[in-house]
């Protein structure tokens, strides 16, 4: 079931499940999960894509072993709120992952999340190759925990 809002995505979850956070690029999906308690946003892992069979094989495989109960997908809206190319490949995902799951999907702006990632990554010191391998996680966990924090307070 897709959700268009944040409010729909909310009555469509089911109690003290964790969520998971999406960031689709073109070659990655980093990926974040929540606590049961929806408090907290942690970087899990980043996902080398290949073909949407495999990457909604591996989305799903870590939704089952986290018995997920939503997932949010980061969307990529221009710098004026429009809605471009990207946001339009981030949808079509979406349809297609929703055709494989009865998890509620739901979508995030997430706008400047990469930069916000960059920029807490560049504050901790990290070197230029770890950023790379880590920076689409960090960013899912920043959409993630946008969403948690919106959802206490609905």
């Amino acid at each position: 079931m897709i959700c268009e809002s944040i409010e729909e995505f909310a009555t469509a979850l089911p109690p003290m499940t964790a969520l998971a956070g999406l960031d689709l690029g073109t070659k990655t999906i980093g990926v974040a999960v929540s606590d049961s308690f929806r408090q907290v946003a942690t970087p899990l892992e980043t996902i080398k894509r290949k073909k949407f069979t495999l990457d909604a094989e591996r989305l799903l495989e870590i939704a089952k072993g986290r018995q997920l109960g939503g997932l949010v997908l980061g969307l990529p809206r221009n710098m004026d709120g429009t809605e471009g190319p990207r946001c339009q490949s981030t949808r079509a995902f979406a349809r297609n992952l929703e055709k494989l799951t009865d998890l509620p999907i739901g979508f995030w702006d997430e706008r400047l999340s990469t930069v916000a990632a960059e920029r807490a990554l560049l504050e901790a010191d990290t070197s230029r190759k770890r950023r790379a391998e880590v920076i689409d996680h960090v960013a899912a966990g920043y959409i993630l925990q946008g969403v948690l924090d919106r959802l206490r307070h609905l």
